[in-house]
């Protein structure tokens, strides 16, 4: 798996989004300057509907920071909405990622375990915190549900970042 390089450009990514026609991750909307990309599992996924029912009620604080917030998923958009609605989510929600795409975004894919969790491949958690020059500034890619980060964390480190102008940490991958 090739993945992504912290520092490196975003590869932009079309999508549709609810309430909307289409938006581009790594653009960022609302003034802001920076972009949060969250990835989601599906509608399928308990920890999943935990996560975004966090990340909604801290928008603002991100949005405080300069970062506009996107989650999204490679759900039709029938089953983003039924997360949105059965979570209450105020937050921007994109759908239909596609496997070229998680690809591109070097997310970890799954297939379904059975046709009750879902009914076709999907993305394992991905978070990709994009700066203003459209270069990921931070990212957290998981192959499993479990090991996503803290969202008052990652605000935390963002605004130590911007109020520091502190770098792009771990340019060099591993050998």
């Amino acid at each position: 798996m090739a993945g992504l390089v912290a520092g490196s450009t975003f590869p932009k990514q079309d999508v549709g989004v609810l309430g909307g026609d289409r938006l581009t991750l790594g653009v960022p909307q609302g003034g802001h300057d920076w972009q949060m990309v969250v990835v989601y599992r599906g509608v399928h996924c308990p920890l999943c509907k935990k996560y975004l029912a966090q990340l909604d009620e801290m928008v603002e604080t991100f949005n405080g920071l300069g970062v506009d917030v996107v989650a999204v998923s490679g759900d039709p958009q029938a089953k983003a909405q039924a997360m949105v609605e059965e979570k209450e989510l105020g937050l921007t929600v994109a759908f239909g990622l596609s496997i070229d795409q998680m690809r591109a975004l070097g997310l970890y894919i799954s297939d379904p375990r059975s046709a009750q969790e879902t009914d076709r491949p999907f993305p394992e958690p991905g978070v990709f915190v994009i700066n203003a020059e459209g270069n990921i500034q931070i990212l957290d890619i998981s192959n499993a549900p479990f090991a996503r980060p803290d969202l008052e964390s990652l605000a935390n480190g963002i605004k130590f970042i911007r109020a520091n102008d502190y770098p792009v940490r771990g340019t060099h991958r591993a050998a």
